[in-house]
C-alpha cells in the first residue's frame, strides 16, 4: 500500500493514460489528445485537473454511460469568421481542440475567429486551449459551463459551475501570459484533492443552506451532490467583498456556454435522470482566436507584453514578500522545476493508478510505487 508522495515520469504517465483511453473504445488519436491536456495539467503544477482526474472524471463516467468515447463532433453551423460545433457528448478535450483549432484557422485568415460548442463534457483545464492560440502568435479567450455548484451572491443553492475563464497571449519572454480561473472562489477539483488527502479546506470556499462555511472536503463534494452545499463565487457570498463580480463573470460564462450554442444550462447540466441515475451532461464551451498581426507587428506586441508583466513583477513589494508573479509564472516555473522528476501522486492516486492497471489489464506498466 502506498504511503508516501512519488514523482513520476510523465512519458509514462502519458502512454498510461493513453492505453487507458483506448481500452474504454477511444481511436489513438482522440487518447492521444485527453491525455495530453491531462499530463500537461501535471506538468505546470496543477494536480487538480490532470492524471488525478482519470478515473473519477473520465473513466467512470464513460463506464456509466454519460460520455461516448467514439463520438466524432460534428459543425452545424458556420460562417467566415464563427463556427458552432455539436460535440454528440464525446470527450471534451477532443472537442474542444477542434473548436480552438477551427477559431485560430479563422483567426489566422480574417483577424478573429470563434466557436461555440453544445453536448460536450469536461475539457480539462481551460489554460490549454488558450496557450494553443499563444503559440500562434494569437490571443486566446475560452470558457466553459459545469455542473451545478455554485451559489449566487445572496443564495445558497447550487445554480451554475465553477465556470472557468481563461485568457492567454504571446510574450517576448520564455512563456506566454496565461491566466486560467475558476469564477468560483475555488474550483471542485481542489476540493478533490482535499477529500483524497484527508485535509479541511479554507473558510469562504463553501457554504451549506444554513449560509454558515463549510471546510470538511468530503461533506462538501457530498452536499454538493444532494444540493446541500454550494461554493462561493469569486469574491464571496456579500456584495461587500466582491461577490457580485464572480457571480456576474460566471453567469456571463454560462450565457456564451450555453445560449450561443444552444445548449443546456445551469440545473440541465447536472447529469442526473429523473430517477436519479447518471445521465449526459451537455457542457457547452467558447473559443476565441484574435491574431495580434491583425492589429500590429507581432515582435512590438510581444515586447511591450512582455514589458509590462517585467514592471509589474519589479513593482515594490510588500513586507515578508520577495516576489510578485504574473499569470503563467508559476506554471512555468512548475515546469521547471519537474520537467526532470515527473508527476506528484500522493497515496491515494497511486492507489487509484494500480487499480486502474488491474482493471483494463495493463500489466506491462510497472511504476514505481509497486
Amino acid at each position: 500500500m502506498p504511503t508516501s508522495d512519488i514523482f513520476v515520469d510523465f512519458n509514462l504517465l502519458e502512454r498510461f493514460m493513453i492505453d487507458v483511453f483506448r481500452r474504454l473504445g477511444m481511436s489513438d488519436p482522440d487518447a492521444a489528445v485527453c491525455a495530453e491536456v491531462l499530463i500537461t495539467a501535471d506538468k505546470h503544477g496543477i494536480d487538480s485537473h490532470g492524471v488525478s482526474r482519470l478515473k473519477p472524471v473520465y473513466v467512470d463516467r464513460i463506464r456509466a454511460g454519460q460520455v461516448d468515447p467514439k463520438a466524432v463532433p460534428e459543425i452545424v453551423r458556420e460562417g467566415p469568421t464563427t463556427v458552432v460545433i455539436d460535440g454528440r457528448n464525446g470527450m471534451g478535450q477532443v472537442i474542444a481542440k477542434m473548436a480552438m483549432e477551427n477559431a485560430i484557422a479563422r483567426a489566422g485568415r480574417l483577424g478573429m475567429g470563434m466557436t461555440a460548442v453544445r453536448n460536450s463534457n469536461h475539457y480539462g483545464i481551460a489554460g490549454y486551449y488558450v496557450s494553443m492560440a499563444a503559440k500562434q502568435g494569437m490571443i486566446g479567450i475560452t470558457g466553459t459551463n459545469a455542473r451545478p455548484s455554485v451559489a449566487p451572491t445572496f443564495g445558497v443553492e447550487p445554480m451554475f459551475g465553477t465556470n472557468p475563464l481563461a485568457f492567454g497571449l504571446p510574450t517576448d519572454e520564455p512563456f506566454p501570459f496565461v491566466l486560467d480561473c475558476a469564477t468560483s472562489a475555488s474550483q471542485r477539483g481542489k476540493i478533490e484533492v482535499a477529500a483524497r488527502l484527508g485535509r479541511p479546506v479554507p473558510d469562504g470556499w463553501a457554504v451549506g443552506r444554513d449560509g454558515k462555511c463549510l471546510r470538511d472536503a468530503g461533506l462538501i463534494l457530498e452536499g454538493l451532490k444532494t444540493g446541500t452545499a454550494s461554493l462561493v463565487p469569486l469574491g464571496g457570498l456579500d456584495e461587500s467583498t466582491g461577490g457580485h463580480k464572480g457571480y456576474g463573470y460566471a453567469t456571463f460564462v454560462e450565457i456564451l456556454s450555453s445560449a450561443l450554442s444552444g445548449g443546456a444550462f445551469l440545473n440541465g447540466l447536472a447529469g442526473l435522470a429523473a430517477d436519479g441515475m447518471p445521465a449526459t451532461l451537455g457542457f457547452g464551451h467558447f473559443f476565441i482566436a484574435l491574431d495580434v498581426a491583425a492589429f500590429m507587428d507581432q515582435g512590438a506586441f510581444r515586447k511591450t507584453a512582455g514589458d509590462i508583466l517585467r514592471t509589474l513583477r519589479a513593482s515594490e513589494k510588500a513586507p515578508g514578500r520577495d516576489r510578485i508573479f504574473t499569470a503563467g509564472e508559476k506554471e512555468y516555473l512548475a515546469w521547471v522545476e519537474r520537467k526532470d522528476r515527473g508527476a506528484k501522486l500522493d497515496p491515494a492516486l497511486q492507489k487509484e493508478i494500480l487499480q486502474l492497471k488491474n482493471d483494463f489489464g495493463l500489466t506491462e506498466y510497472r511504476f514505481p510505487f509497486e
